[in-house]
């Protein structure tokens, strides 16, 4: 994953949604803080790692997906993530503008193991 921004959609202009700061919005309905991210899959990559182990490492899950047609192709993903607001944030400040990805490496005990790097 690489050129990750937050970006607003429009639905965030619903009175549901209350702006908390850092991109970050409180869906006042269902008492959840979201951020939707925008960001570009690299050859090889696939819709699915490395942005589950980020959503693992940070403790969020996805809210929406914009562009659902995005798994029959390659290219730009623009998702919502949900979680605590301190894990959000957490998140958001952690990525934004880095490049992510999976790579493997060996254990002391021989077996190869997948590790998540944010550069």
């Amino acid at each position: 994953m690489k050129n990750i921004r937050p970006i607003i959609p429009d639905k965030y202009r619903d009175p549901v949604y209350k702006s908390v700061g850092n991109d970050i919005f409180e869906n006042t309905e269902e008492h959840i803080f979201v951020c939707t991210l925008h960001f570009d899959l690299e050859e090889g990559e696939d819709s699915q790692y490395p942005l589950e182990d980020v959503l693992e490492e940070f403790c969020l899950y996805i809210s929406d997906f914009f562009n659902k047609d995005f798994f029959n192709h390659s290219g730009s993903m623009v998702v919502e993530l949900a979680g605590e607001h301190h894990d959000l944030l957490k998140a958001v400040q952690t990525i934004t503008g880095k490049r992510v990805y999976n790579t493997e490496y060996q254990g002391k005990d021989g077996r190869i193991y997948v590790k998540l790097v944010i550069e």
